[in-house]
This record gives C-alpha cells, sequence and structure tokens, in this order.
C-alpha cells in the first residue's frame, strides 16, 4: 500500500490542523492505521492509532483529548484532527498501515507497522 499525507502547515499556539493521508494498492480496511510524528533530534513518537473497521482508536496521553483520528475506508483515507496545538506538537508528521487480521490491530509501536507515508510538517508557533 501507498501512502501519503498532506495538511501540515504553520498554525499558532491553540490552533487546529487537520491532516490527511491517502492510501492506494490495497485493500485499505486490511490496515490498522496509526499517526507517528518525529520532531529533530528525537525518536518517532505514536500519536494515534484506529481499528479496520474504524470504530476503536487509541491515543497517548500527550495527544488525548486534542486529537482525534478517524478514517473512511469507501475513501481510502485517514485523518487526523488536530485542536489546542502546541509547541510541543512541532515535528514531521507519519501515517502508518499495519496489515491485521484482527479487528483492533493497532499499535503505539513503529516498529508493527509495515508501511509509511513520506509525511507532512506541523509547525506551531508560540
Amino acid at each position: 500500500v501507498q501512502l501519503q499525507a498532506s495538511g501540515g502547515g504553520l498554525v499558532q499556539a491553540g490552533g487546529s490542523l487537520r491532516l490527511s493521508c491517502a492510501a492506494s494498492g490495497r485493500t485499505f480496511n486490511d490496515y490498522a492505521m496509526g499517526w507517528f510524528r518525529q520532531a529533530p533530534g528525537k525518536e518517532r513518537e505514536f500519536v494515534a492509532a484506529i481499528s479496520r473497521g474504524g470504530s476503536s482508536a487509541y491515543y497517548p496521553d500527550s495527544v488525548k483529548g486534542r486529537f482525534t483520528i478517524s478514517r473512511d475506508n469507501a475513501k481510502n483515507t485517514v485523518d487526523l484532527q488536530m485542536n489546542s496545538l502546541k509547541p510541543e506538537d512541532t515535528a514531521f508528521y507519519y501515517c502508518a498501515a499495519r496489515p491485521t487480521a484482527y479487528i483492533r490491530g493497532y499499535s503505539a509501536r513503529a516498529t508493527d507497522y509495515d508501511y509509511w507515508g513520506r509525511g507532512t510538517q506541523v509547525t506551531v508557533s508560540s
């Protein structure tokens, strides 16, 4: 599966952005999907994940209540709505796909995902 993220940009603290990831090449609902981010000099960090059907999602405490992941299997897209952005959210954001036979099947570990998009930059100014 090929993934392409978009929607990044520059926003002031407290603002919102919506990232989108378009998938092509394979049956999209065979994959749990995740978003990760990486800031310069830091390790890749888990941001959100969603189950194959979209009924279940998982977030780390750092973004819980501010970020919402969703997917549209008819359109082969997964979105990340980011609200109340903080300067520490500044990073390159990547979407990733994990093939799974499980209803949930998502993971917070980057190594569990087989396919990655190129990413999109999010910059939050203070």
